[in-house]
């Protein structure tokens, strides 16, 4: 009887311990990718600023995370919607960091962003802030 009683007992550490594992940082940061497109298609600043470092840099100085999110809250402001259709993420190592790469494109149905819609290709590098993944950078260019 105390055998099946250790045995329960230590299967249930064991069950308790695989549950407490974090998942993988790339599974992490395309969780990420996702939440910001989620928060695009729902028209959220905060969803999408979210993943976002503080010293984020968008298209080498053109965006921060501050103009994105003032972005998104004049698109709300103003009852824009925005679609938002994310690509296959592909995320590699480099070091203590990671790159993320994908295409998405974006439509609209108002006036706030007519001239950026369309596919873009998207480059992003993301680092560790304590125990989340930040994207403290990114590029995109349009593709069509």
């Amino acid at each position: 009887m105390k055998y099946l009683y250790r045995l329960s007992l230590l299967a249930l550490l064991l069950g308790a311990a695989a549950a407490c594992r974090r998942p993988p940082d790339e599974v992490v940061i395309r969780h990420a990718i996702d939440s910001v497109v989620q928060g695009a298609e729902q028209v959220d600043a905060s969803g999408v600023i979210a993943p976002l470092s503080d010293d984020f840099d968008g298209n080498s100085g053109t965006m921060s995370r501050q103009d994105i999110g003032n972005l998104i809250r004049a698109a709300r402001f103003r009852g824009e919607t925005l679609h938002a259709v994310a690509g296959p993420i592909d995320v590699q190592s480099r070091g203590e960091r990671y790159v993320a790469s994908f295409t998405v494109t974006l439509t609209s149905g108002g006036k706030v962003f007519p001239s950026q819609l369309g596919v873009y290709k998207v480059d992003t590098a993301w680092r560790k802030e304590g125990h989340d993944w930040r994207c403290y950078e990114a590029t995109w260019t349009q593709q069509l």
